[in-house]
């Protein structure tokens, strides 16, 4: 199978915010509470970003959890037009499918949405892959209208 791997250039943030947090549902969930924190103090609206970092915390401590090792979180404004969303853990060789492949589960499954709400809500996301172990989802909002 091969997988598209997708590397966006931007220019430096003019705001940005790493954290790292562990590969918990509790790491997750501060995932969320520190993106929405930080969004509001930076005065921008906290949804859809919310969701999206939400969706993938979850992914990255269910698909990507490595005991020990935490995942990061990231967030970045360029040029007060565009926040890119980034979650980072060690389980590079646990590659989503790309956007645009994510198959709908069958409706009575419990799991498998996150990837679908993540491309419903994003402009753009991908996968960049290193330095090795780790894998980086990523997602993109514009902020212009």
């Amino acid at each position: 199978m091969t997988q598209e791997i997708t590397r966006t250039e931007h220019s430096a943030p003019t705001r940005q915010f790493t954290v790292l947090l562990s590969p918990t549902r509790r790491g997750a969930r501060l995932a969320r509470l520190l993106a929405t924190a930080h969004l509001g103090d930076w005065g921008l609206p906290a949804e859809p970003a919310a969701h999206i970092v939400a969706e993938l915390a979850a992914n990255a401590v269910v698909h990507g959890r490595v005991p020990g090792r935490d995942f990061r979180l990231g967030l970045a404004i360029h040029q007060e037009a565009l926040l890119r969303i980034e979650v980072t853990d060690t389980r590079a060789e646990r590659l989503p499918p790309v956007p645009g492949a994510v198959d709908l589960p069958a409706g009575d499954a419990e799991s498998g949405r996150g990837l679908l709400i993540v491309g419903a809500l994003a402009d753009r996301w991908g996968v960049e892959v290193g330095p090795a172990p780790r894998k980086t989802v990523w997602a993109e909002l514009d902020l212009a209208p």
